[in-house]
């Protein structure tokens, strides 16, 4: 139950419906407008306060944080931005930084893979083709190709950033597929990266992947059109 009261309040946060500096009243009167226990709330607050979008003071009481503390690649609060109705503007954001990050992690991979990586990006492929990325099957071996590139490139920091990267691409792969009639095929975009990075060709890799992913957000970007 915290947890259904922290994304509902997360979500308020993020969408702007609590803007930064708002307050929150005491502990027994939003556990009593929640219906759930003081501990309850308690926990869901804890948990805002860990991800950075809320704070509580003594004598100051809680507030919503200022965006620069938010932790924005938060699992969670990913998964709260990409929801049914993600926001176009936090969106474009991701893609942003996957068109920055996964380029530069396809071309280490192709300088530092080894066959036992080429082994998984492939396996990868071959479940996306078998399963398609309308199923859950077919993304969530999206993600795991996009994870044996991070794991291939070296890099630790890379691979830090691979969940939230992962997370992302599984949600919006989710929604674009859910939300278009019919949705364009990003099988060869990905073979694409594939083949470059079996070649230990760093330049190619690194031009492969940011096609795929300006095509993937052109995708986003027609499918919340079609929302509205």
């Amino acid at each position: 139950m915290n947890q259904l009261v922290a994304r509902k309040i997360g979500t308020e946060i993020l969408k702007g419906e609590r803007p930064p500096g708002s307050g929150f009243r005491g502990e027994i009167e939003e556990a009593d407008a929640w219906g759930v226990s003081r501990t309850v709330y308690r926990e869901a607050m804890r948990s805002l306060i860990a991800k950075g979008l809320i704070e509580s003071r003594p004598r100051r009481g809680t507030h919503v944080r200022d965006p620069h503390h938010w932790n924005l690649l938060d699992l969670d609060i990913l998964s709260w931005i990409l929801s049914d109705e993600p926001d176009p503007a936090f969106s474009g954001e991701i893609f942003e930084l996957r068109a920055i990050i996964e380029p530069a992690a396809a071309a280490m991979a192709a300088k530092r893979r080894s066959d036992a990586h080429l082994a998984r990006m492939e396996d990868a492929l071959n479940q996306m083709e078998r399963a398609g990325l309308g199923t859950d099957e077919g993304r969530l071996a999206d993600r795991a190709f996009h994870a044996a590139i991070f794991d291939a490139s070296g890099n630790n920091f890379f691979i830090a950033l691979s969940a939230p990267v992962e997370a992302a691409v599984g949600m919006t792969t989710r929604f674009k597929q859910e939300n278009q009639a019919e949705p364009r095929d990003s099988l060869p975009d990905h073979q694409a990266v594939f083949a470059a990075i079996a070649k230990r060709d760093a330049d190619a890799a690194s031009r492969a992947m940011a096609k795929l992913v300006t095509l993937a957000w052109d995708d986003m970007r027609l499918a919340v059109g079609g929302r509205d």
